[in-house]
């Protein structure tokens, strides 16, 4: 007697055709607000609105890159129809990557800590503190504005890095929950195994558990990066000196100085630009890392 088996269903075209539209189609919608910000940052003051309508520049020019860089006069500047100020991108850049590394290398490590203590160190109200722990999430950030800057002001800490960094180096809910989610799904075999060898908690913390999650720990790193590195109010509220402007501040302070009384949209446009590269750069190295010490994680 012969069983027959039915045969495995082919995709059928038109199913292809629906799969890719909708990849290109979300890929287009992603892709053409960042589009916008360069073709505005490529085109000239006097034809900026004349060529509103049209996907391209109008008459091309890299002048608002060179005059947000300051490689250009303030006189030229103002005779290209800009604001004649400039941004000191390079000291904004250094000062966003030691904000936001320090941010995210002391969050990372201590939120990872504070995880790893939730999920197998065993002491008096472990579950109860979570639980409060938890809740912080309800609060509204800006809650906590006034009091940690009173608290900074107290310090003698205004207009310095270390009053920027303070009251985020330490951990969020958020990253302790999402750490903790992962510990607990590693076996506890592992760590058996390294206490059989006479491993401390803190060994095997560092030796075993966060090279298991490289992937988690990647994950929170970039999602923490992205959001300090676009964080505006808080490096606003306590650096006001030009020395610690971080690149939000500065293209703000670029925006509010322009004497025209409308924005130098070319010039934020082109200053907006250069504040995205290195994020872009970062997903670009790490994305695909990101997945593969996932599915390595996943597959274990």
């Amino acid at each position: 007697m012969t069983v027959l088996t039915p045969k495995p269903r082919k995709n059928l075209p038109w199913e292809h055709f629906l799969a890719w539209f909708g990849i290109t189609l979300v890929i287009v919608l992603s892709i053409f607000p960042i589009w916008i910000v360069l073709k505005t940052a490529l085109s000239s003051s006097t034809t900026l609105f004349e060529g509103a309508p049209r996907l391209l520049p109008s008459e091309p020019t890299l002048d608002n890159f060179k005059r947000v860089l300051g490689m250009v006069s303030a006189e030229d500047a103002l005779k290209a129809g800009g604001s004649g100020q400039s941004v000191n991108f390079l000291r904004s850049i250094w000062n966003s990557v030691v904000f936001t590394g320090l941010i995210v290398i002391g969050q990372t490590f201590f939120s990872a800590l504070a995880a790893y203590a939730f999920a197998r160190l065993k002491f008096p109200f472990r579950d109860q503190i979570f639980t409060l722990l938890l809740t912080a999430m309800m609060v509204p950030g800006i809650v906590l504005f006034i009091p940690n800057f009173i608290t900074i002001k107290n310090l003698g800490w205004l207009n310095t890095m270390q009053g920027m960094v303070a009251p985020y180096i330490l951990m969020t809910p958020f990253a302790v929950f999402f750490l903790r989610q992962f510990f607990l799904s590693i076996p506890k075999e592992t760590e058996e195994a390294a206490v059989l060898d006479g491993a401390s908690p803190f060994m095997i913390f560092w030796k075993v558990v966060l090279p298991m999650s490289q992937g988690p720990l990647a994950t929170l790193g970039i999602l923490t990066t992205i959001g300090m590195w676009n964080d505006f109010f808080w490096p606003y509220l306590i650096g006001k000196d030009e020395s610690v402007y971080t690149l939000p501040v500065a293209l703000q302070q670029f925006q509010t100085q322009t004497p025209q009384g409308s924005p130098d949209w070319t010039g934020l446009m082109a200053g907006a630009f250069l504040s995205i590269i290195p994020v872009f750069i970062l997903l670009l190295i790490m994305g695909k890392r990101v997945i593969e010490s996932l599915a390595f994680s996943g597959g274990k």
